[in-house]
């Protein structure tokens, strides 16, 4: 137990956003900001449990904050930050892979929600905790380099299948059209003869 208080005061350590929200208002408050994180990741909780719109709140905490953090270290002259979000980022699209093939059936637990927001504020907390290093180096990073080159020639043959199957759509295309313009010139009618007061050239070349 202490050992979790103690990983946890060291989280609120952390300069990031949160604390730093945290720190405006222990300013304000007077209230100390380990009971303010206490008091809001409970909340949050309770929400994720029975508040409305659970779903949307969990992939917004999930996005929202590690896209302005990637923003930073994009900005940043550092690239370790650039590291640690392209990490996250890697495993964030796996599990919302893993999710769109069994969100329908575990959606109806009653703790999924606070369940998946905790994976992800797992995966995104700093230091040597962080939940996306970890799944990165211990999980996806092996079968990665296990199964990347048949992986990459999988995805060359269909690259060239793909642009093979658009350019005899685009020939054919191209073809319709060609026949379709050749057929509305041919159909079109031939001009009229010129007329003079009503009375055709062809009238008045007979008449002479």
């Amino acid at each position: 137990m202490d050992g979790l208080r103690q990983r946890f005061e060291r989280l609120l350590e952390q300069r990031n956003l949160a604390t730093e929200a945290l720190e405006v208002l222990e300013a304000k408050t007077g209230v100390d900001k380990r009971y303010l994180a206490a008091g809001a990741t409970t909340l949050l909780s309770l929400y994720l449990l029975f508040g409305y719109g659970a779903s949307l709140l969990c992939n917004l905490i999930g996005f929202v904050y590690p896209a302005y953090a990637s923003i930073k270290a994009i900005e940043s002259p550092s690239k370790e930050d650039d590291t640690v979000w392209l990490t996250y980022w890697v495993v964030y699209s796996l599990f919302g892979l893993a999710e769109f093939f069994s969100d329908l059936l575990l959606s109806w637990f009653p703790f999924y929600y606070v369940g998946k927001c905790a994976f992800l504020l797992f995966c995104m907390i700093p230091g040597p905790w962080n939940g996306a290093h970890m799944l990165y180096h211990r999980v996806i990073r092996p079968l990665f380099l296990k199964h990347h080159e048949a992986v990459d020639s999988v995805v060359t043959d269909l690259s060239g299948r793909a642009l093979d199957v658009a350019a005899g759509i685009t020939r054919d295309v191209l073809q319709t059209l060609a026949r379709s313009r050749a057929f509305v010139t041919s159909a079109a009618p031939l001009p009229s003869e010129p007329t003079i007061g009503k009375v055709s050239v062809t009238h008045l070349q007979k008449d002479k």
